[in-house]
C-alpha cells in the first residue's frame, strides 16, 4: 500500500514538474483555419514542454503589431507578400519562421453562376490591402476579367487596370467585411479564412480560385530574437508535421492545401 501511494506521489510530482517547466508561447491567429490548426498541435506542444497561449484576432493589423511590439511572441495569418508589404510600410521587422499552407484565393457571388454571367459595370468588391487587393486582380486577370498595365504586380490596385472590357465597379473593403457584403455587390474575392468562417466552400462556390500552385503561402511569423528559441522551433516542427497535413486534408477538404 505504502508502495503504491509512493508511486501515486512521483507520479504527480513528474506531472506538475513538466507543467511548471513548460514554457509559454503566445501566438497571434485568425480563427480559421489559423487557430483551429494551432488548438490541433496545441496538446502534442505541451508535451514537449510548449504551452500554446492562442489569441484569436478578425484582422490582418493587430496580429504583426502585437508581435512587433513583443506584447506576442509570434502570429500565424499572413502570406510573405503581405509581411514585406507591412515590413515595409511600419517599419517593422518581422520575419517568417516557416511556410504551413496555402489557402487558394476565390471569387464569390449570390447574384450570378459563373463570371460570364457579369453585366456590364456589375460592381466587385475586393481586399484594400496592397497585396489581397493585387492578388485579387491578379486573379480576375488570369480569368480573363481584365488587364493590368503589368501583369505581374502583385500590389497592383484598380488604378493599375489598363483594359476593363465589362467596366467593372471596383470597391476596396477591408478583407474581414467581405463576406459581409456579399449580398450588395455582384462579386467578391475573398480570402479563404474570412470565406470558411462565412460558411463558404471554397472548393464548391467559388466562381473562380487559385490553384494549388499560389506563391501565398500562409507562415509563422516572428521576431528576429526569437526566431530560433526552442520552442519556437518546436513550433515550427509540430505545423509542419504529419499529423496536421493529415488535419488539414481532413478538416478542410481542399479549401486549405498543406504546403510542405
Amino acid at each position: 500500500m505504502k508502495l503504491k501511494n509512493l508511486l501515486v506521489a512521483v507520479t504527480a510530482f513528474a506531472a506538475f514538474s513538466t507543467a511548471q517547466a513548460a514554457e509559454e508561447l503566445s501566438i497571434a491567429a485568425t480563427a480559421v483555419p489559423h487557430a483551429e490548426i494551432l488548438e490541433f498541435i496545441k496538446p502534442q506542444l505541451m508535451d514537449e514542454g510548449v504551452e500554446l497561449n492562442i489569441k484569436v484576432f478578425t484582422d490582418y493589423v493587430q496580429p504583426n503589431i502585437q508581435v512587433s511590439q513583443e506584447r506576442m511572441d509570434a502570429n500565424f495569418f499572413q502570406h510573405q507578400p503581405y509581411l514585406d508589404e507591412f515590413n515595409a510600410g511600419r517599419g517593422t521587422r518581422l520575419v517568417s519562421v516557416t511556410g504551413v499552407h496555402i489557402e487558394p484565393f476565390g471569387a464569390y457571388s449570390r447574384k450570378v453562376e459563373s463570371l460570364e454571367a457579369l453585366e456590364d459595370g456589375a460592381k466587385v468588391a475586393i481586399p484594400n490591402d496592397p497585396t489581397n487587393g493585387g492578388r485579387a486582380l491578379l486573379l480576375l486577370q488570369q480569368a480573363g476579367l481584365i488587364t493590368l498595365e503589368d501583369a505581374s504586380k502583385i500590389t497592383a490596385t484598380p488604378r493599375d487596370i489598363a483594359e476593363n472590357p465589362k467596366n467593372l465597379d471596383f470597391f476596396e473593403l477591408e478583407a474581414a467585411t467581405l463576406p459581409r457584403v456579399l449580398d450588395q455587390v455582384d462579386l467578391a474575392l475573398i480570402n479563404t479564412n474570412y470565406a470558411l468562417e462565412a460558411g463558404l466552400n471554397p472548393a464548391e462556390d467559388a466562381l473562380v480560385i487559385e490553384g494549388a500552385e499560389s506563391p501565398y503561402v500562409n507562415i509563422l511569423v516572428s521576431r528576429d530574437d526569437n526566431r530560433a528559441s526552442a520552442a519556437m522551433q518546436k513550433l515550427a516542427d509540430a505545423l509542419t508535421s504529419e499529423a496536421v497535413r493529415s488535419f488539414i486534408a481532413e478538416k478542410y477538404s481542399g479549401a486549405v492545401v498543406p504546403a510542405f
